[in-house]
């Protein structure tokens, strides 16, 4: 090796493991190809526009669900009058219901498949929470893409067209989207993430309750551990 080869060993070596350092987890995982032609907002029951779309994990339903409930995410109860009696009397009285039922949103045509939820506090007026629904459009795998839509609801209102109980939600979705995949994460469930960028290309919206919203546009996809 040259003296001058020599002199910069060290340095070479530096800046390699530098780059490594940085490089992002599981960079070369593929996207999903259902995320080609996925929806970008969800819709209300009545055509209007609902929450966005921020995040989506790869796996079964079985794996989706395991990994929501490893992270501490609880599973929501179907509506019901008995559930939606129960929501409301909760509300009221602050009692804890972490498995409160969510409102329908629509994607590919049908409400959620399924809808998740973390509770704060000792009432169901706030709320982390996220729907999903499965692609019918399989990656090489065999496995579907569960698009989603976290958002966090912030207080309540008695909705005159509903005749209940109806939460708003904060602005900040992207602080949803984030929580939802730090807590994934660090409960050790995923094999790794990506991002999608300009998945959004308007940045400011309103859902369906008329309530505001902003985004940085990007959605975050993660790919949930396979242990079958």
């Amino acid at each position: 090796m040259s003296t001058v080869l020599r002199s910069i060993a060290p340095l070479l070596t530096a800046m390699i493991a530098a780059h490594a350092a940085a490089a992002p987890p599981n960079e070369t995982i593929e996207g999903h190809p259902a995320l080609a032609a996925a929806p970008r907002v969800t819709m209300t029951a009545k055509g209007h526009a609902g929450d966005p779309v921020n995040v989506a994990f790869i796996g079964t339903e079985r794996e989706l669900h395991r990994a929501m409930a490893v992270a501490r995410w609880y599973a929501a109860d179907a509506i019901t009058l008995r559930t939606s009696l129960r929501i409301a009397a909760d509300v009221v009285l602050e009692k804890p219901y972490d498995h409160a039922p969510v409102s329908d949103l629509f994607l590919w045509g049908r409400r959620q498949d399924v809808a998740f939820e973390q509770p704060v506090g000792d009432s169901p007026k706030q709320r982390h929470h996220v729907r999903f629904w499965r692609s019918e459009q399989l990656d090489a795998n065999g496995e579907p893409l569960w698009l989603g839509a976290a958002t966090f609801d912030e207080r309540v209102e008695i909705s005159r067209e509903a005749g209940g109980v109806t939460h708003r939600i904060a602005a900040d979705v992207d602080r949803e989207r984030n929580k939802l995949l730090l807590d994934a994460r660090g409960s050790g469930v995923l094999d790794g993430y990506y991002w999608v960028d300009r998945f959004h290309h308007h940045r400011e919206g309103r859902n369906g309750g008329g309530d505001p919203y902003f985004t940085d546009g990007r959605l975050a996809v993660g790919v949930i551990t396979v242990r079958r």
